[in-house]
């Protein structure tokens, strides 16, 4: 019985300390499940422990903090390079170049890819009232749709990405896109104007564009004048073409100037532009530097004065002068001598001149003089102070003047 006893004693201690053993492994098993999961123990419940040591992970967090969601800067919407394509059928598009020739009555469809996106078009066109020309914006891109198409609709199509910031947008002109469309029409050559002739400065520091601009691409065009009646030669320098922009005289001369139009033909069809009358602006580089003089800086009572302006600047090139002076105060009238004459100092030179007189001088007329020189660049502007003297200190002055030693 002794044995038999200490034997099921023996069991009852395997079993608990199998029991213990069990409970310990199942913990510990939970405690590594609560740590991938991020959860931790409870406040009011205290982790067991295993020889006197805390239970890993019991008691604190063992997952990362989640990052606060931050606002990303505005930025432009696109970021990436903007191309366009056309769209030819239901499904299939074609990546467009620098021109583009639709015949004239088709529909002529680009996107842009983006949002939002701004169209440019012809000026003719943003006239519109008919409803053929229709854009709309779509979650990644927006489209452009032209219906019924007339050679007048012949130029240069645009899409330009927009930088938002809340509701105020801006297009973004470093990354437009653009594509000249021609639109072949059998009766026209020319894209039509609302007028027959067109007046165009030939200014001598700029280049000058005659737009005879044509319908289509394949159109041979050459530049005559009226009178005498002559074409006008065309060698690549100084005179260019471009089927998209016209003729250009890049050095304009007085000779370029005149009536001037432009004729096309294709096939067996020929036919003239609108009519150019040019004029010769001898355009100046910079504005002009007027220099002021007086007839003398103190003047007596009851005596004339004149003060002087001149300009020294290119030949041909118009001076408008402008006088301040005290005497407007009180309404007295401005009298000037304006005269324009070669100067001496070199070829090209020319002096242009204006001289305010102020007759019998009162004592309102003393003060600030001043010259404002204005041609096609700007203006500047010069002045001088006059004093007035009564007539016994303009007596005592000119003794004094007497008295002064000359200089040798």
């Amino acid at each position: 019985m002794v044995a038999v006893n200490g034997s099921g004693e023996r069991l009852r201690l395997v079993l608990l300390g199998a029991f213990l053993i069990c409970g310990l492994i199942l913990e510990f098993g939970q405690c590594q499940q609560d740590e991938q999961e991020g959860r931790t123990t409870p406040p009011d419940r205290k982790p067991k422990s295993s020889k006197g040591k805390p239970v890993r992970g019991a008691g604190k967090a063992t997952t990362k903090p989640k990052a606060k969601a931050t606002l990303a800067p505005p930025a432009a919407v696109n970021q990436g390079p903007v191309h366009l394509t056309q769209v030819v059928n239901k499904g299939k598009f074609h990546r467009v170049g620098d021109s583009l020739s639709i015949r004239s009555g088709d529909t002529l469809e680009l996107r842009c890819k983006g949002n939002p996106v701004e169209w440019g078009v012809p000026v003719y066109l943003e006239e519109d009232d008919e409803g053929r020309l229709r854009t709309v914006q779509h979650d990644r891109y927006g489209t452009l749709t032209l219906s019924n198409s007339t050679g007048a609709d012949t130029g240069e199509y645009t899409c330009f990405p927009m930088y938002c910031e809340d509701r105020d947008c801006r297009k973004v002109y470093d990354k437009a896109v653009k594509v000249f469309v021609f639109f072949p029409d059998p009766q026209e050559l020319f894209v039509p104007s609302s007028s027959y002739y067109e007046v165009i400065q030939l200014r001598t520091n700029w280049p000058t564009v005659l737009p005879c601009q044509v319908t289509s691409p394949d159109a041979k065009v050459s530049l005559h004048r009226e009178f005498p009646p002559v074409e006008v030669a065309v060698d690549g320098a100084e005179i260019t073409f471009n089927v998209k922009q016209g003729f250009t005289i890049h050095r304009p001369k007085l000779h370029h100037a005149g009536e001037l139009y432009c004729v096309a033909s294709r096939g067996n069809l020929r036919q003239s532009s609108v009519k150019y009358m040019l004029i010769y602006v001898n355009y100046p580089v910079a504005p002009p530097t007027p220099v002021i003089q007086a007839s003398s800086n103190s003047v007596a009572i009851g005596q004339n004065l004149q003060v002087t302006c001149t300009v020294i600047g290119e030949q041909d090139v118009a001076i408008d002068f402008t006088w301040e002076y005290p005497g407007q105060q009180i309404g007295r009238p401005l009298y000037t001598q304006d005269s324009v004459h070669p100067d001496g100092g070199g070829l090209g030179r020319q002096q242009s001149q204006t001289v305010l007189l102020v007759d019998e001088v009162r004592e309102v007329d003393g003060g600030t003089y001043t010259c404002t020189a204005q041609n096609l660049q700007g203006s500047r502007t010069t002045s001088t102070t006059i004093k007035v003297l009564a007539a016994a200190a303009a007596a005592k002055d000119k003794v004094k003047d007497k008295r002064k030693p000359k200089k040798p």
